[in-house]
Formats: structure tokens, C-alpha cells, sequence
């Protein structure tokens, strides 16, 4: 910075003048403040020049920090630029460590079933002929419980687990021996077990249905219902009356008179209880609480027992197909038929009716056994537990 010559430390600086009194003289006073006004001139010089290089050094400060700056956002653009560049080679080799990964997959599961494979094939060729007929009875039995499960009787299953107790004994592998307990405590718990025969009680559906045709209806023309015959005196013998007896004549003729009189009462009384007889043919009369029954017309009574025989196919269909419930609401509609339209004192009626009931009582909605312990004792021997 340039300074004033008058300023320089080598100039001596005027002495201080002494203030003189003042005096009534005004040109004496002048100089005095001509003195005062220069200092003040020359401190407000001051103040200017020292504002002035304190702004000079401001400038130069920020110059220097607009510098900085802008150098560290170069730096930090040229950073980013780096810093994306780097990140898109990252991303590209993580979708080719991606693709790379997913071929290794493919390939691993490949192996793997190879390798499934090829256990199972050495296992298939290493299997002894005890594994073979371990199998063997598994298929058996699952067979068996198919079949039960399809007529709805054990018998299959049973039968089923009784061959295979005799072939585990002709095989004599002591290995099995758990499985021949396990095959008797099943056998007891499936014969223990209440199941409905279905194919005998649909073979008694199947009568019933064929003899619908031949109950009587209870208001059928020429249909007689069951009396309680009257017994008849027997009629005496005609040669037996013609002959004489061999006796005395006194006695004899009395005798004669008794046994006549004993053939004219006997003949009275056959000849009134056949008119009797036919009278109550003629007319007869009965009771009938179903008045539906008495109006039925008689085109009527086939659709009647045709109605009876699909009711009763139904009920068969449900047994087969294990819809138990259904099957005794068909069997409780052709109970009530009967006792509606038919006569039930026939011993037809009768016996169907009570065919019909003991079938709705012999159906049990249950569940098939099954033999768990056996699969299980059949399963460990497979493995070789």
C-alpha cells in the first residue's frame, strides 16, 4: 500500500503548540483551528486507508475460498462420475453372478435327480428278497384296504392280513416277527369293530323289492282277509248209519234213533256255517284308518308299487355308496307306504316289514378300521429299524 510522505515515520512531527490565550485579537485564534482541522483530515486518512486494506484482505480471503471452493466441487463431481461408474460395473457383474448362479442351480438340481436316480437304482439292485417281500405285503394290504373300503365290509381285510401272517411264517425271517403281532392285534380290533354287511342287506333289499308286486293293497277287489277258521263237527259216516247195528232189538232201536238224530244236527250245522261262510264273502266289513287307501283308484296302484321299488333302489344305491343316512330316510318312507296303503295282517306284508326294519337297524354309518400297526411294523421292517 502506498502511504502519504507527511505520514512516513521519518518525518519529525511538529510540536504540539501550545494553546495562547485568547485574546480579543481574531487574528490570533486562525491558526489554532487551521491545527485542529488538519488532524482530524489526517485521522479520518487513517480510518479510510485501514478500512480500505482490512477490505483488501476480505477480498482476498474470499477469493481464495471461492477457489477452494470450486476445486473441491471438481473433485467431487469428478468422485461421483467415479463413483457411478464403478456402481454400473458392480451392477453388471452382480447380473452376471446372477445368470451365473441360476445355471449352477439348474445344473445342481440336474444332479441331484441324477444322483435321486441313481440311489434309487442301486437301492432297487440291492434289495434283498426279504425287501421284496416286505413290499410285497404292503401292496397286499393297501389292495385289501381298497376293496374294503369299496364293499364296505372288512372280510377283504381280514382275509387279507391272515395270508400275509402265513406267508411271514413260510418265510420264517425273524426280522418279521413284529410285524406277525402287530397283523393279531389288528385282527382283533377289526373283528371287534360293528360294520353293516352291506352286500347281505342289500341281497334283502333286492327280495323285498321283487315281492312288492304281490302285496296285497287294502283295498283290493277279491282279496280275503285271514279269518280264524270255525271248527266243524265231523259228519258222521253214510255207511256207518246205513248198516244196522249188531245188537239187541230193544237197544238197537234207540241206538238207530240217536245216531240219526247226531247226523241231522251235523248236517244242519255244515250247511248253516257254509251259508254263514258265504254271507260274510258277500259282504264284509272292515276298518281302515288311511282313507287315502280306500280312494286309491286301481290304475293307481301301480305307480304305488313302482314308487316303493325306486324307494327302495334308492335306499340300495345309498348303502353302496355309504350314504347311510339317506338309505334310512328311503327305508323309514316305504315303512310308512306300507302301513298306508297295504294290508299289513298278509304274512307278506308282515314279513316285509319286519325285513325292512331290521335292515334300517343293521345300517351303521361307521368308519372302516384300518390297519395302522401293521403299515407301521411293515414300514420299520423296510427300513431295517
Amino acid at each position: 500500500m502506498n502511504q502519504d510522505p507527511s505520514e512516513s515515520p521519518s518525518a519529525p512531527l511538529p510540536p504540539p503548540t501550545q494553546p495562547r490565550p485568547v485574546s480579543g485579537n481574531p487574528s490570533a485564534s486562525a491558526p489554532v483551528v487551521r491545527s485542529a482541522g488538519q488532524w482530524m483530515l489526517l485521522l479520518a486518512l487513517v480510518v479510510a486507508l485501514s478500512a480500505l486494506a482490512l477490505s483488501g484482505m476480505l477480498w482476498q480471503k474470499l477469493d481464495f475460498t471461492q477457489q477452494e471452493l470450486a476445486r473441491r466441487s471438481l473433485d467431487s463431481g469428478k468422485m461421483a462420475v467415479e463413483a457411478k461408474t464403478i456402481a454400473s460395473q458392480a451392477e453388471a457383474l452382480t447380473q452376471e453372478l446372477q445368470a451365473r448362479l441360476s445355471v449352477a442351480e439348474v445344473r445342481l438340481s440336474e444332479v441331484s435327480l441324477q444322483r435321486s436316480q441313481l440311489d434309487e437304482l442301486m437301492l432297487t439292485l440291492s434289495r434283498s428278497r426279504d425287501d421284496n417281500l416286505v413290499q410285497d405285503l404292503e401292496a397286499t394290504l393297501r389292495l385289501a384296504q381298497q376293496q374294503t373300503q369299496l364293499t364296505g365290509s372288512a372280510q377283504p381285510l381280514i382275509s387279507a392280513l391272515q395270508a400275509i401272517d402265513q406267508r411271514i411264517g413260510r418265510a420264517a425271517q425273524p426280522r418279521l416277527n413284529p410285524v406277525q403281532r402287530a397283523i393279531a392285534r389288528d385282527i382283533e380290533r377289526i373283528q371287534a369293530a360293528s360294520l353293516a354287511d352291506i352286500p347281505a342287506l342289500v341281497l334283502r333289499l333286492d327280495e323285498v323289492a321283487r315281492q312288492v308286486d304281490e302285496w296285497p293293497l287294502l283295498n283290493q277287489v277279491g282279496h280275503r282277509p285271514v279269518v280264524t277258521p270255525v271248527p266243524v263237527a265231523p259228519s258222521p259216516d253214510p255207511d256207518a248209519v246205513s248198516q244196522p247195528p249188531e245188537t239187541d232189538p230193544a237197544s238197537g232201536l234207540g241206538d238207530g234213533w240217536a245216531r240219526a238224530a247226531g247226523w241231522w244236527s251235523g248236517l244242519w250245522s255244515m250247511i248253516w256255517t257254509d251259508v254263514t261262510r258265504s254271507g260274510r264273502e258277500l259282504v264284509r266289513v272292515s276298518r281302515i284308518d288311511e282313507p287315502e287307501a280306500v280312494l286309491l283308484a286301481p290304475e293307481q296302484a301301480f305307480f304305488i308299487r313302482e314308487n316303493l321299488k325306486l324307494k327302495l333302489l334308492n335306499a340300495r344305491l345309498g348303502m353302496l355308496a355309504r350314504h347311510m343316512v339317506s338309505s334310512q330316510a328311503d327305508l323309514i318312507a316305504v315303512e310308512a307306504a306300507i302301513g298306508k296303503y297295504f294290508d299289513t295282517a298278509s304274512p307278506l306284508v308282515r314279513g316285509a316289514r319286519v325285513a325292512i326294519g331290521q335292515v334300517r337297524q343293521d345300517i351303521v354309518d361307521g368308519v372302516l378300521p384300518r390297519p395302522e400297526e401293521t403299515l407301521a411294523a411293515l414300514n420299520a421292517a423296510a427300513e431295517g429299524r
